[in-house]
């Protein structure tokens, strides 16, 4: 049954408001999608598959996918389309008492930002220095000044070297900072320069650059596909990939992860796609919109995991081979075989063979245990799967300049993308505010965000900073995004009202609100965000870090060292900042309301006594 009228408070909201509109639905969608797409497609959810079971992973990733994200996604779009405002003024106008929300996702779109930025900044390093000749990453330095770069190079691979030693300098410690790193400075604010110039008119300026942005990294990923199934043992990587451990089905910390990543990865709770909805026609079907974008998005994971799995196989099969070739070293030395007497590929019958024959000169030689299985375990985590693995893997491919010119330029253009969406939402929430909008332009507005973002961001560039991107990702990318979509499904369902809300809903998509989204917002969503909070306060570990160890006989080594309390204290306060504005509002809110009803007592106090 379809509604011809739209709902007072709706039709209320479209006559009044003269709000400025995507130039077309394909702008929208690249928009929204470029903004869900990001740095944690390409490397988080394959270190995630990698961790927790391969192809198992992706059962508890769809349950939370299904149940927790595509509802609150729907949501969000809904709110931002009914009501035609940014955050703030969407949260105030479904309740005064929920104006904190918006608040809350404004200061966590500002604190992700300024760390998504140093990893951007990461990016555009490796791509300016990928025009090298040779790659600077693929060979150790030669200093007669400092040998010992040289022997610590040496000790490690080329890449290990060039990403501790050269790109992050990076100390042994999180309380020893150091300089400013002005090479880091410099790509920081280049950076923000670019992010500055493609919001400087909000979106008319977002919608332009979106098409680049949002298309050429699809386009790339699909030649690195290509190139990666053609690798030798990229079977065995996708094999690792594609085959499921049964026992990550009890493992809590797999649907902890699971449900966390669906959060972060359709970025939910930031205000982002409150505001890009804001700007879309009243008729425009939000419905079709939320499952299209989320169902491109989680393809996009899966697809993104084929060259990294295929990646990570070829790696594994050379550093298996590396190992054989050492082996096979020791043995034509220690029974003074012939050269070619033993080879990879007929190795272990060689070894069976000479075993049988020479038990005792075999037993005292030192060979290692080649086992490829091991190798493809060895996980390289988020950050490391770009600057560490990729690297060198880029090394070994002919015509290496070009495949790194273009996968950081890929990298660079997810991030891109995503941080319109982060810059969106704060812009958006306060080119509303009346005092904002009366004295900044939207050109001063974006200025203000990006360099304020800069100066606080310089706190990356020290040669402690990779810690501090890595607490930041931590404790402001993680719980507080699972806080906000909390109170905002129970803020929509328990406060505004759902009948409401879906008669809305209604009448924008010209079709009732299926059963589904109905039990999602009202049970389901809310229940499955509970249990993951309190099982992420129950399963919290200490908070720890891996700082770096010059340890040269296994360079770069890691060491785990508790936070220091300042440190800590810092890093709660980065957790709890956001959602504290959610009971700050409904607080400010209700002292307004007493204030108020006090003033009217006094300008009218027979009133107030006929009353009584």
């Amino acid at each position: 049954m379809k509604m011809s009228q739209a709902p007072e408070n709706v039709r209320t909201v479209f006559e009044e408001t003269k709000r400025a509109q995507w130039d077309n639905k394909v702008q929208y969608l690249l928009s929204c999608i470029g903004f869900v797409i990001g740095f944690g497609n390409m490397w988080r959810f394959p270190y995630l598959c990698q961790v927790y079971g391969g192809g198992a992973f992706l059962i508890p990733y769809l349950i939370a996918l299904v149940f927790e994200g595509i509802p609150i996604f729907y949501l969000e779009i809904a709110i931002g389309q009914t009501l035609r405002k940014g955050s703030i003024g969407a949260w105030n106008q479904i309740s005064p008492y929920l104006g904190g929300l918006g608040v809350a996702s404004l200061t966590l779109a500002f604190l992700v930002s300024l760390y998504y930025t140093m990893i951007l900044a990461w990016v555009f390093w490796f791509f300016i220095n990928s025009f090298q000749q040779p790659l600077p990453w693929s060979f150790c330095p030669q200093n007669p000044a400092q040998p010992e770069l040289a022997e610590e190079c040496n000790k490690t691979t080329t890449t290990n070297y060039y990403w501790y030693r050269h790109t992050l300098n990076i100390s042994t410690d999180i309380t020893e900072s150091g300089p400013l790193l002005w090479w880091m400075v410099t790509c920081l604010a280049a950076s923000w320069t670019i992010v500055y110039l493609c919001t400087i008119r909000g979106i008319e300026s977002v919608g332009k650059a979106i098409y680049l942005t949002s298309t050429f990294p699809c386009v790339i990923l699909s030649l690195f596909v290509i190139y990666g199934l053609c690798l030798p043992g990229a079977t065995e990587g996708l094999i690792y990939f594609f085959t499921p451990k049964v026992n990550i089905f009890t493992d809590s910390n797999a649907w902890l992860a699971a449900a966390t990543q669906i959060f972060f990865s359709l970025s939910l709770a930031f205000g982002g796609h409150i505001a890009f909805a804001s700007y879309n026609p009243p008729r425009n079907n939000c419905e079709v919109d939320a499952i299209l974008i989320a169902i491109i998005n989680s393809l996009t994971s899966m697809y993104a995991s084929i060259p990294v799995f295929s990646i990570l196989g070829f790696k594994a099969t050379l550093s298996y081979e590396e190992c054989l070739h050492g082996n096979i070293k020791l043995l034509v030395s220690a029974l003074n075989l012939t050269e070619g007497s033993i080879t990879v590929g007929n190795y272990t019958a060689s070894f069976d063979a000479l075993n049988k024959l020479f038990p005792q000169t075999i037993a005292i030689v030192r060979l290692k245990k080649c086992n490829i299985q091991q190798y493809l375990d060895q996980t390289a985590s988020g950050i490391g799967l770009a600057f560490i693995v990729f690297t060198e893997v880029v090394t070994k491919m002919p015509g290496s300049h070009a495949w790194s010119c273009l996968f950081f330029f890929m990298l660079f253009s997810l991030g891109l993308s995503s941080l319109f969406g982060l810059v969106q939402s704060i812009m958006t929430s306060l080119i509303e505010f009346r005092i904002v909008s009366k004295h900044l332009s939207k050109e001063a507005t974006s200025g203000i965000i990006c360099l304020s973002a800069f100066s606080l961001g310089l706190c990356f560039t020290l040669r402690s900073g990779s810690y501090w991107v890595q607490a930041f990702d931590t404790f402001a990318g993680s719980v507080p995004l699972l806080i906000i979509g909390f109170f905002e499904v129970i803020g929509v369902t328990y406060v505004h009202g759902l009948t409401r809300f879906c008669d809305n809903v209604q009448w924008m998509t010209q079709r009732p609100v299926h059963l589904f989204w109905k039990a999602s917002w009202q049970i389901i969503s809310p229940v499955l965000m509970f249990t993951v909070l309190v099982a992420y306060a129950v399963l919290k570990k200490p908070s720890t870090y891996d700082a770096w160890n010059p340890n040269y006989e296994h360079f770069p080594a890691k060491e785990t060292k508790m936070y220091p309390g300042w440190v800590v204290a810092t890093c709660v306060t980065l957790a709890v900042l956001p959602c504290l504005f959610i009971p700050l509002g409904a607080i400010y809110q209700f002292g307004r309301t007493v204030l108020k009803k006090k003033q009217q007592q006094v300008l009218y106090p027979d009133t107030s006594s006929e009353n009584k």
